[in-house]
Protein backbone atom coordinates (compact mmCIF):
# COMPACT_ATOMS: atom_id res chain seq x y z
CA UNK A 1 0.00 0.00 0.00
CA UNK A 2 2.37 2.36 0.70
CA UNK A 3 4.45 1.61 -2.15
CA UNK A 4 1.03 2.19 -4.38
CA UNK A 5 1.36 5.44 -2.63
CA UNK A 6 4.87 6.27 -3.22
CA UNK A 7 4.06 5.42 -6.63
CA UNK A 8 1.00 7.72 -7.46
CA UNK A 9 2.98 10.80 -5.88
CA UNK A 10 6.09 9.90 -8.38
CA UNK A 11 4.06 9.53 -11.35
CA UNK A 12 4.16 12.63 -12.85
CA UNK A 13 7.81 12.96 -12.17
CA UNK A 14 8.07 9.55 -14.60
CA UNK A 15 5.88 11.26 -17.08
CA UNK A 16 7.95 14.27 -17.42
CA UNK A 17 11.37 12.33 -17.70
CA UNK A 18 10.62 9.76 -19.94
CA UNK A 19 8.25 12.49 -21.75
CA UNK A 20 11.21 14.36 -22.02
CA UNK A 21 13.61 11.39 -23.45
CA UNK A 22 11.15 10.62 -26.16
CA UNK A 23 10.46 13.73 -27.27
CA UNK A 24 14.45 14.68 -28.03
CA UNK A 25 14.42 11.36 -29.71
CA UNK A 26 11.59 12.70 -31.96
CA UNK A 27 13.11 15.64 -31.94
CA UNK A 28 16.72 13.95 -33.63
CA UNK A 29 14.42 11.94 -35.53
CA UNK A 30 12.39 14.89 -37.06
CA UNK A 31 15.73 16.81 -38.12
CA UNK A 32 17.43 13.79 -39.86
CA UNK A 33 14.76 12.87 -42.06
CA UNK A 34 14.09 16.49 -42.72
CA UNK A 35 17.66 16.76 -44.24
CA UNK A 36 17.89 13.70 -45.71
CA UNK A 37 14.63 14.36 -47.75
CA UNK A 38 16.02 17.74 -48.80
CA UNK A 39 19.64 16.64 -49.35
CA UNK A 40 17.86 13.73 -51.75
CA UNK A 41 19.44 11.44 -49.88
CA UNK A 42 16.12 9.71 -50.07
CA UNK A 43 14.58 9.09 -53.01
CA UNK A 44 11.59 10.75 -53.65
CA UNK A 45 10.01 8.84 -56.55
CA UNK A 46 8.06 6.06 -55.41
CA UNK A 47 7.77 6.82 -51.98
CA UNK A 48 4.37 6.23 -50.47
CA UNK A 49 2.80 9.42 -49.03
CA UNK A 50 3.03 8.73 -45.48
CA UNK A 51 6.96 8.53 -46.04
CA UNK A 52 6.89 12.13 -47.63
CA UNK A 53 4.67 13.66 -44.84
CA UNK A 54 7.25 12.23 -42.17
CA UNK A 55 8.97 14.90 -41.26
CA UNK A 56 5.67 16.68 -40.82
CA UNK A 57 4.42 14.18 -38.20
CA UNK A 58 7.64 13.73 -36.47
CA UNK A 59 7.89 17.92 -35.64
CA UNK A 60 3.55 17.37 -34.45
CA UNK A 61 4.96 14.79 -31.96
CA UNK A 62 7.46 16.40 -30.63
CA UNK A 63 5.40 19.40 -30.01
CA UNK A 64 2.45 17.08 -28.17
CA UNK A 65 5.42 15.06 -26.20
CA UNK A 66 6.88 18.66 -25.63
CA UNK A 67 3.55 19.98 -23.73
CA UNK A 68 3.44 16.37 -22.02
CA UNK A 69 6.80 16.88 -20.47
CA UNK A 70 5.71 20.73 -19.05
CA UNK A 71 2.37 19.18 -17.66
CA UNK A 72 4.44 16.28 -15.85
CA UNK A 73 6.33 19.22 -14.94
CA UNK A 74 3.57 20.99 -13.68
CA UNK A 75 1.78 18.30 -11.92
CA UNK A 76 4.59 17.07 -10.05
CA UNK A 77 4.54 17.97 -6.36
CA UNK A 78 8.17 17.32 -5.60
CA UNK A 79 9.87 20.05 -6.70
CA UNK A 80 6.56 22.19 -7.89
CA UNK A 81 7.21 24.24 -11.01
CA UNK A 82 4.80 27.34 -11.82
CA UNK A 83 3.82 29.01 -14.73
CA UNK A 84 6.62 31.19 -14.74
CA UNK A 85 9.13 28.61 -13.88
CA UNK A 86 8.29 26.82 -17.16
CA UNK A 87 8.24 29.38 -19.65
CA UNK A 88 10.18 32.15 -17.85
CA UNK A 89 13.88 31.77 -18.28
CA UNK A 90 15.96 32.01 -15.65
CA UNK A 91 12.81 32.32 -13.00
CA UNK A 92 12.75 28.59 -11.79
CA UNK A 93 13.96 27.69 -8.40
CA UNK A 94 15.73 24.45 -9.10
CA UNK A 95 18.39 24.63 -11.85
CA UNK A 96 17.64 27.54 -13.64
CA UNK A 97 20.53 27.49 -15.65
CA UNK A 98 19.23 24.10 -16.76
CA UNK A 99 15.72 24.79 -17.27
CA UNK A 100 16.63 28.19 -19.23
CA UNK A 101 18.36 25.94 -22.16
CA UNK A 102 14.82 23.97 -22.14
CA UNK A 103 12.57 26.91 -22.40
CA UNK A 104 14.75 28.43 -25.13
CA UNK A 105 14.38 24.91 -27.39
CA UNK A 106 10.90 24.95 -26.59
CA UNK A 107 10.37 28.82 -28.13
CA UNK A 108 12.30 27.75 -31.18
CA UNK A 109 10.59 25.04 -31.37
CA UNK A 110 7.10 27.30 -31.46
CA UNK A 111 8.65 29.02 -34.33
CA UNK A 112 9.66 26.36 -36.50
CA UNK A 113 6.73 24.50 -36.35
CA UNK A 114 4.47 28.20 -36.63
CA UNK A 115 6.10 29.02 -39.81
CA UNK A 116 5.79 25.68 -41.24
CA UNK A 117 1.98 25.79 -40.30
CA UNK A 118 1.76 29.16 -42.91
CA UNK A 119 4.79 28.14 -45.11
CA UNK A 120 2.59 28.86 -48.11
CA UNK A 121 2.47 32.28 -47.12
CA UNK A 122 5.58 33.28 -46.46
CA UNK A 123 8.48 33.71 -49.15
CA UNK A 124 10.36 31.04 -49.81
CA UNK A 125 14.08 32.31 -48.54
CA UNK A 126 12.59 33.82 -45.24
CA UNK A 127 10.57 30.03 -44.04
CA UNK A 128 14.02 28.43 -45.37
CA UNK A 129 16.10 30.45 -42.95
CA UNK A 130 13.97 30.29 -40.04
CA UNK A 131 13.79 26.42 -40.58
CA UNK A 132 17.36 25.93 -40.02
CA UNK A 133 16.85 27.20 -36.00
CA UNK A 134 15.75 23.35 -35.72
CA UNK A 135 19.74 22.92 -35.22
CA UNK A 136 20.27 25.89 -32.51
CA UNK A 137 16.93 23.90 -31.75
CA UNK A 138 18.18 20.79 -31.19
CA UNK A 139 21.91 22.01 -29.26
CA UNK A 140 19.61 24.41 -26.90
CA UNK A 141 17.55 20.63 -26.68
CA UNK A 142 20.45 18.47 -25.95
CA UNK A 143 22.14 20.82 -23.42
CA UNK A 144 18.80 20.82 -20.98
CA UNK A 145 18.45 17.41 -21.28
CA UNK A 146 22.17 17.21 -20.42
CA UNK A 147 21.94 19.32 -17.54
CA UNK A 148 18.80 19.01 -16.46
CA UNK A 149 17.46 15.14 -16.88
CA UNK A 150 18.17 12.27 -14.75
CA UNK A 151 18.92 9.67 -17.06
CA UNK A 152 21.37 10.70 -19.00
CA UNK A 153 23.94 9.26 -17.13
CA UNK A 154 22.62 5.66 -17.70
CA UNK A 155 24.75 3.53 -20.07
CA UNK A 156 21.81 3.14 -22.55
CA UNK A 157 20.83 6.91 -22.65
CA UNK A 158 24.26 8.12 -23.06
CA UNK A 159 24.78 5.96 -26.08
CA UNK A 160 21.00 7.25 -27.70
CA UNK A 161 22.71 10.81 -27.10
CA UNK A 162 25.94 10.09 -28.97
CA UNK A 163 24.07 8.26 -31.73
CA UNK A 164 21.29 10.67 -32.17
CA UNK A 165 24.32 13.75 -32.36
CA UNK A 166 25.86 11.77 -34.53
CA UNK A 167 23.32 11.28 -37.05
CA UNK A 168 22.55 15.21 -37.12
CA UNK A 169 25.81 16.71 -37.40
CA UNK A 170 26.35 14.02 -40.36
CA UNK A 171 23.41 14.75 -41.73
CA UNK A 172 23.53 18.64 -41.76
CA UNK A 173 27.09 18.53 -42.59
CA UNK A 174 25.75 16.55 -45.77
CA UNK A 175 23.40 19.20 -46.84
CA UNK A 176 25.73 22.38 -46.25
CA UNK A 177 28.20 20.79 -48.30
CA UNK A 178 26.21 19.07 -50.64
CA UNK A 179 25.16 21.52 -54.52
CA UNK A 180 21.19 23.04 -53.71
CA UNK A 181 18.91 22.14 -55.92
CA UNK A 182 18.75 26.02 -57.27
CA UNK A 183 22.88 25.49 -57.73
CA UNK A 184 22.20 22.43 -59.25
CA UNK A 185 19.33 23.66 -61.80
CA UNK A 186 22.35 27.16 -62.90
CA UNK A 187 25.04 24.25 -63.35
CA UNK A 188 22.78 22.02 -65.76
CA UNK A 189 21.28 25.78 -67.81
CA UNK A 190 25.00 27.03 -67.96
CA UNK A 191 25.87 23.14 -69.77
CA UNK A 192 22.87 23.17 -71.83
CA UNK A 193 23.89 27.28 -72.84
CA UNK A 194 27.86 26.33 -73.73
CA UNK A 195 26.58 23.35 -75.64
CA UNK A 196 23.93 25.61 -77.73
CA UNK A 197 26.92 28.01 -77.95
CA UNK A 198 29.49 25.31 -79.14
CA UNK A 199 27.61 23.44 -81.08
CA UNK A 200 28.01 23.95 -85.28
CA UNK A 201 26.04 24.94 -87.79
CA UNK A 202 25.90 22.73 -90.78
CA UNK A 203 24.67 25.01 -93.26
CA UNK A 204 27.95 27.59 -92.00
CA UNK A 205 30.05 24.74 -91.95
CA UNK A 206 29.57 24.01 -95.11
CA UNK A 207 30.21 27.52 -96.77
CA UNK A 208 33.03 28.08 -94.31
CA UNK A 209 35.22 25.15 -94.98
CA UNK A 210 34.09 24.97 -99.32
CA UNK A 211 36.04 26.86 -101.96
CA UNK A 212 35.56 30.14 -101.76
CA UNK A 213 33.35 31.71 -104.52
CA UNK A 214 34.75 34.79 -104.83
CA UNK A 215 37.85 32.91 -106.22
CA UNK A 216 36.00 30.97 -109.16
CA UNK A 217 38.23 31.06 -111.95
CA UNK A 218 36.45 33.02 -115.00
CA UNK A 219 34.30 30.67 -117.33
CA UNK A 220 36.64 28.21 -119.93
CA UNK A 221 39.64 27.99 -117.53
CA UNK A 222 41.08 25.18 -115.29
CA UNK A 223 40.71 25.75 -111.42
CA UNK A 224 42.60 24.47 -109.30
CA UNK A 225 42.72 23.98 -105.27
CA UNK A 226 44.89 26.76 -103.35
CA UNK A 227 48.35 25.65 -102.09
CA UNK A 228 48.78 24.38 -97.93
CA UNK A 229 50.58 27.51 -97.35
CA UNK A 230 47.97 29.77 -98.69
CA UNK A 231 45.32 28.24 -96.88
CA UNK A 232 47.77 28.31 -94.06
CA UNK A 233 48.31 32.10 -94.19
CA UNK A 234 44.66 33.02 -95.10
CA UNK A 235 45.57 34.07 -98.89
Amino acid sequence: MIAMIAMTEKIWWYVARSSGIVLWVLMAMAIVWGLAVSSKLVRRRGLPAWMLDLHKHLGWLTLAFTAAHLFGLWADSYIQFGPEDLFVPMAASWQPGAVAWGIAAMYLLLVVQITSWGMRKLPRKIWHAIHYLSLPMFVTGTVHGILAGTDFGSAAVGWGLIIGCSAVVWFATFRVLAPSRASRSNDRLAAARAARAGAVNPRRSAVSTGPDRRRRPPPGSVWAPPAPDELRLGV
